[in-house]
């Protein structure tokens, strides 16, 4: 199932192929620098199974990012439905992503994004689409605003999955872009 194509890349579904990919991702140090954990093989491996199962059954989830060219995967970026209650209602859907080290820098992440808005306006019918990270996290963040999402600093919230013995990694600040300003933006862009 591909989910959209751009210049550059494919947005699909995982294949099998795709685990150590995945794993490599998942266990980075440079990757996972804002999160609490590190996950193993195993954790992976079940992680990836959830993530497949949940994009068949509902069509979000975190999709495979790879090269057009080649199919070579080098992340994910995805639309999923979120459920941080009292912070996120259930039903939320956020944006997010990660990718390879090799390929940060190069708007791999920008053009993924973007493709995914339009999915989730366009396809999908979304009123609004969030994304959080941690204060820290300025790439991430960078990739909100480049894609039209902006700060709203009433609804940052303390990540309720987060240990609170790591104090620099619960706090999230969120972004948020509805349809309307999604269309702004684009209008704005020139797309």
């Amino acid at each position: 199932m591909i989910i959209a194509e751009t210049e550059r890349l494919r947005i699909r579904a995982w294949k099998e192929s795709d685990r150590d990919l995945f794993f490599a991702i998942n266990s980075d140090p440079k990757v996972m620098e804002f999160f609490p954990f590190r996950r193993s093989r195993a954790e992976s491996d079940a992680l990836f199974d959830r993530v497949g199962k949940g994009i068949a059954e509902t069509g979000f989830g975190f999709f495979a990012v790879a090269l057009k060219a080649d199919d070579k995967p080098i992340g994910f970026c995805g639309l999923a439905l979120t459920d941080l209650e009292p912070h996120l209602p259930k039903g939320t859907v956020e944006i997010g992503w990660r990718l390879a080290p090799p390929y940060w820098g190069k708007g791999y992440l920008t053009e993924a994004a973007n493709a995914l808005l339009r999915y989730g306006f366009e396809e999908k019918g979304l009123s609004e689409v969030v994304s959080f990270a941690v204060p820290a996290n300025t790439r991430s963040t960078a990739v909100m605003q480049r894609i039209g999402m902006h700060r709203d600093p009433s609804r940052d919230f303390d990540h309720p999955r987060v240990p609170t013995d790591q104090p620099t990694l619960v706090r999230h600040v969120l972004y948020a872009i509805s349809a309307e300003e999604w269309r702004a933006h684009r209008s704005k862009a020139g797309k």
